[in-house]
């Protein structure tokens, strides 16, 4: 098999480059991880820029084939190295697999607010100090009805085994539970089970030195 490459941000920062390389760790495949810097623009140089579309990280290489876009990397994986030769990252039952293909889509889609006022710096490095206003608490509301209403109560993952919408709705979670934000036990309690995860770490692991 020839090393699949990922393109990541050289910070380590981006949930969306987590999410395509916790994949790819999942999976059990070989992987070369290559930073891009963005404050620099790199992503934005022709090259880069023409391999990826989007000209956004991360950017998945298999052989000749580009791909960029965290859920659609994940989708690829998925059907390219299926279970059981491979680790599953996607519930194998048909409505299960829908809806967390869902909540991804509702992660990169929705809670702006939220969002930006909560980076992912609060995520990875330290929290602000500034209150949420009344979008930003609109949306971490909304946040927590979702999550709850997905999280059947007592359990681990969303869908009994662990899938990537689990990773993915960890870190959402986590934007307000590092910053001390207001969030019920439970789902506290389950976003830091998933930060605990091997791949999470592994990827935490790449992080430099932040000045």
């Amino acid at each position: 098999m020839e090393t699949l490459q990922l393109y990541v941000d050289q910070r380590f920062l981006s949930p969306y480059a987590m999410s395509a390389f916790v994949v790819l760790h999942e999976k059990g495949l070989p992987f070369a991880c290559h930073g891009v810097d963005l404050d620099a623009g790199d992503n934005l140089l022709p090259d880069y820029a023409n391999a990826s579309l989007t000209a956004r990280v991360p950017l998945l290489v298999d052989g000749d084939f580009r791909l960029s876009e965290s859920s659609a990397i994940a989708e690829y994986l998925e059907a390219r190295y299926p279970a059981p030769a491979y680790a599953a990252v996607y519930p194998q039952d048909e409505q299960q697999r829908a809806r967390a293909r869902q909540v991804q889509a509702w992660l990169r889609s929705d809670l702006m607010p939220l969002r930006e006022q909560r980076n992912t710096e609060v995520v990875f490095l330290r929290p602000v100090s500034t209150p949420l206003d009344e979008a930003g608490q609109r949306a971490a509301a909304k946040l927590i009805r979702v999550a709850e209403a997905c999280l059947a109560d007592g359990a681990a993952n969303l869908f009994g085994e662990w899938c990537i919408a689990d990773t993915d709705l960890a870190v959402m979670l986590l934007r307000l539970v590092n910053n001390g934000d207001a969030v019920p036990d439970r789902l506290a309690d389950y976003a830091r089970r998933q930060w605990q995860r091997p791949s999470v770490q592994a990827w935490l692991a790449r992080q430099p030195a932040q000045g």
